[in-house]
């Protein structure tokens, strides 16, 4: 690897002068690339030096990101991903990444590029949450392509390891009362639930099923001699019955007396239907997730007095009763909860991973008086 001056005679006569940085890639491959000063070649040979141990891919190498987006997509086809997850990442390419970052090559992406995209996208009208999940595409799209050889880095991680660095500990963390119904609200809502919904609403908050695998439980999954149910499938948006999302989604939930006893004489009036469903639509087939949002969990929302300062249903789907669930589970025996372990709180919620647990619960776990605890351990240590 070296950066040397070459000099040469225009066909006018004029010498001309430049500097090349030498160097020989981590595949073995040897590239040129020529610079009009010296501090530029300077500059580009110091990054080379770092990058080409390993994370360097040369521009003539590198893919466009139109190119990538659609060799990722393949890959998650490949994968098995489900339906509704490839259509989203889908929309993410075609509506948010091509037209701003499409015609660019992998190599040409830097992190205040990625801020730009950003910026661009709110711009447009994008809303918060959009720009979040079309950042996360990217993200996942050149990891796709970092594994192919297609770039060296991953600009998207660098720039969320950094704003990640700079984030408070309570910054970002699921807040009862705001994202998390409190136990004087979940029993507000259990006092004003009725009809089908009753036994569809008690199951979410008592076992913390999400809303695709409370829509596709069967009664066949149900063992009440045991108190428990079986997470063995999903419904999709689609309405498209598949197995849950993970191994790990995969799993036994211990159930309540009260969920027990609703689900009884849930079975009595249930319509039937081919797929055996517990919460069926009226004809017996898949309920669609916002019907059961809306004419279920909203209006014993309102019915409770759980509402905003508008008078609408406080939360909005029910994915906050799975976060309850998970609360409760956390929660201190003395003020309610079950008191359980973390990895018993995993296994419950069917997450694919301990530290997905941590990131997202952990902050809720009680802990006692620090001074208190150190004094007792102390004195045990030391007689």
């Amino acid at each position: 690897m070296s950066v040397r001056k070459r000099t040469w005679k225009a066909p006018n006569g004029e010498m001309k002068e430049a500097w090349v940085v030498d160097y020989v890639d981590q595949h073995g491959d040897r590239h040129i690339k020529t610079f009009a000063r010296k501090r530029d070649a300077d500059a580009h040979h110091a990054i080379v030096g770092v990058a080409v141990r390993g994370t360097h891919t040369a521009d003539s190498k590198s893919a466009t990101v139109a190119k990538a987006a659609e060799l990722w997509l393949e890959s998650c086809d490949a994968a098995g991903l489900e339906r509704t997850t490839i259509t989203a990442y889908r929309q993410h390419v075609d509506l948010h990444i091509v037209p701003i970052l499409g015609a660019l090559r992998l190599t040409q992406l830097t992190v205040p590029l990625i801020r730009g995209f950003e910026d661009r996208l709110r711009q447009d009208g994008r809303s918060p949450a959009m720009v979040r999940k079309a950042r996360r595409s990217l993200g996942a799209l050149l990891a796709d392509a970092q594994e192919r050889g297609l770039v060296g880095q991953n600009v998207v991680r660098s720039l969320y390891t950094r704003r990640r660095s700079r984030r408070t500990e309570s910054n970002g963390k699921l807040k009862v009362g705001v994202d998390i119904p409190s136990p004087d609200e979940i029993r507000a809502i259990i006092a004003r639930l009725e009809g089908r919904w009753r036994p569809l609403l008690l199951t979410a908050i008592f076992t913390g099923l999400r809303a695709s695998e409370l829509r596709g439980l069967r009664w066949d999954d149900v063992d009440f001699k045991r108190s428990e149910l079986h997470v063995r499938q999903r419904a999709d948006r689609h309405g498209k019955i598949e197995r849950p999302k993970s191994a790990a989604g995969e799993r036994t939930v211990p159930l309540p007396p009260l969920v027990l006893s609703a689900l009884r004489e849930h079975r009595l009036a249930c319509a039937n239907g081919e797929l055996g469903l517990a919460f069926p639509n009226s004809k017996g087939g898949i309920d669609h997730r916002n019907s059961i949002a809306e004419r279920g969990f909203h209006p014993a929302q309102v019915a409770a007095g759980v509402v905003t300062a508008d008078g609408h249903a406080k939360y909005g789907g029910l994915h906050s009763l799975r976060h309850f669930y998970a609360s409760w589970c956390i929660n201190r025996r003395a003020d309610g909860g079950l008191e359980l372990p973390l990895k018993v709180v995993q296994t419950r919620l069917g997450h694919a991973s301990i530290q997905m647990t941590a990131d997202t619960y952990g902050h809720l776990f009680p802990r006692g008086d620090d001074g208190e605890e150190l004094a007792a351990a102390e004195k045990a240590f030391l007689g």
